[in-house]
């Protein structure tokens, strides 16, 4: 069985949260060995977009929680984001 989301075929967990959240979940979840530059970067990218969208925010928690209680890993050792990069 397909699953879609508007016209848009749902094939794995990162498909369904990018089309969830109209945005790559790597924008807020960050990748693995990114400089602190791209990392900055990325960070003002995501304050941007929900500044735009602040209805957003509750989905982009929801992820980085989701990320963070079953996929502890590399995102165990990420500092606590506190404000933002600006």
């Amino acid at each position: 069985m397909k699953s879609f989301i508007g016209r848009h075929e749902v094939r794995d967990h990162h498909d369904y949260l990018e089309l969830s959240l109209g945005t790559d979940p790597a924008l807020w979840l960050g990748v693995e060995g990114e400089s602190a530059s791209e990392r900055a970067a990325r960070l003002d990218a995501g304050l941007d977009i929900l500044a735009d969208d602040p209805d957003l925010a509750p989905a982009v928690v929801a992820v980085i929680t989701e990320a963070i209680t079953h996929r502890p890993g590399p995102l165990a050792t990420l500092p606590t984001p506190v404000g933002g990069v600006r």
